[in-house]
Order: structure tokens, then sequence, then C-alpha cells
């Protein structure tokens, strides 16, 4: 089972935001914020990758 793998990353437990304080919440949006950044930059840089790679390749086939 998925539940057994020891390499699976832990799993976060979903708190109710009801219970918890305006300083946990803004914690957790500034949190979310910067995991956000982050896939963002991932994208750029990974679409940046795929232009060069799409350029290379329309180059090599007009030749």
């Amino acid at each position: 089972m998925v539940d057994d793998d020891p390499f699976a990353p832990a799993r976060k437990r979903d708190v109710p935001l009801d219970l918890l304080s305006i300083d946990d919440l803004e914690e957790r949006i500034a949190t979310l914020q910067q995991e956000i950044a982050a896939c963002e930059k991932a994208i750029a840089a990974k679409r940046a990758q795929r232009a060069a790679a799409d350029s290379l390749f329309s180059r090599g086939a007009q030749a």
C-alpha cells in the first residue's frame, strides 16, 4: 500500500481554518505565498528551457 512507503512525503493533516489563530493563518498564508513563488519560478525556468529546445530543434528542421 502507498501508506507503507517509507520514502513517501509526510502527509499534511488539514486543520480546519476555524481552529487557527490570526497569527497562524497569517503564517500559513506567508508559507503558501513562498510555495507559490517557488512554483512560478520553476514554471518560468521550464518554459525558458522548452523555448530554447524548441528554438534549437526548429532551426535544425529548417536546414
